[in-house]
């Protein structure tokens, strides 16, 4: 059976849930191997819970401070160690830079944002703004992949977790992008939006006023979205924005509140599993693509919606 390569995705040690998504997804290809780029111990117990047969741990003393293209080499060194059968990072900015350059590194081809990845390597994406929904192969070399957050239930199946130690040489090239300062994004208290099991987004129809969206979030555990029209004017940041020009969000649930439903917003969300619309319009386009809609003044049905889920929790 093929080694696969999974990238962890962590914050300090602290194992996000897209890892355990993407062991999950490595197991329908081979045998897991989880690669832990970061200082310190490597998180035996939390990757090897989802079937992590082999951790690669790497230091990041040499890494740290530098953008992207250290981690390249890291995964392309050790692709030439190992011969896996494919290599799986998660769906980030940065984990779509690093396929991109590790691609180029070791000749092979790449898929971004797959929502799917079955036996075989066959991947399903949504392309073209969403108008297409297609499956690939990568042909050459390596496959590649990116797998957005949310692509697959994470299952719990013990690995043997067997730890071995990679000292990677990090070329002169690859340190020519130097982190200088960082500052921390100050925490909403609420998921982070591409990796949120649940989306409650606002747009235009809120006409500003998004408490009504944010209080529907808290009561279901969510993160908050914006339309494109909401971010132009200013109701809130970009980091909010769900569309082509923003986030690309693939949740369990997606409630979409005053969003018409335009082609660059649906790019953005409508590979969701559930979606649910509010809109004042019962003609707005958004009520194409729902699996529930409803007809009606977001600022009347969201609250008395908030209300009876606090009463049944």
């Amino acid at each position: 059976m093929s080694e696969i390569l999974v990238l962890v995705d962590h914050v300090d040690g602290n194992v996000r849930k897209t890892t355990n998504e993407l062991l999950t997804i490595a197991r329908r290809l081979g045998e897991p191997s989880a690669v832990f780029i970061g200082s310190g111990d490597a998180p035996v117990d939390a990757l090897k819970k989802f079937g992590a047969e082999k951790i690669y741990a790497v230091d990041d003393a040499e890494i740290k401070g530098y953008l992207v293209a250290p981690k390249a080499e890291v995964l392309a060194q050790l692709a030439e160690k190992t011969s896996p059968g494919a290599i799986l990072i998660p769906s980030s900015a940065e984990g779509k830079e690093i396929a991109g350059r590790l691609a180029i590194k070791i000749e092979s081809g790449v898929i971004t944002d797959a929502v799917d990845v079955t036996e075989g390597g066959v991947t399903t994406q949504s392309v073209f703004a969403g108008s297409f929904t297609v499956q690939a192969k990568v042909s050459k070399g390596t496959p590649i992949i990116t797998v957005k957050p949310n692509s697959a239930a994470p299952e719990e199946v013990a690995g043997a977790g067997a730890v071995e130690q990679f000292a990677a040489t990090v070329s002169d090239g690859a340190k020519t992008a130097q982190i200088v300062a960082s500052q921390p994004r100050q925490s909403t208290g609420r998921p982070e939006l591409t990796e949120a099991a649940i989306v409650v987004s606002g747009g235009r129809g809120t006409g500003g006023n998004f408490e009504p969206v944010e209080n529907l979030a808290d009561a279901l555990g969510a993160a908050v979205g914006a339309s494109r029209a909401a971010v132009d004017s200013g109701w809130k940041p970009h980091t909010f924005q769900v569309g082509q020009t923003g986030k690309t969000v693939s949740p369990q649930l997606y409630v979409a509140n005053g969003i018409s439903g335009a082609i660059q917003h649906r790019a953005g969300m409508q590979t969701s599993k559930t979606i649910v619309a509010v809109n004042k319009d019962e003609e707005a386009p958004i009520f194409e693509l729902v699996d529930f809609g409803v007809v009606g003044d977001l600022h009347t049905v969201l609250p008395a919606l908030t209300e009876e889920i606090n009463k049944r929790k």
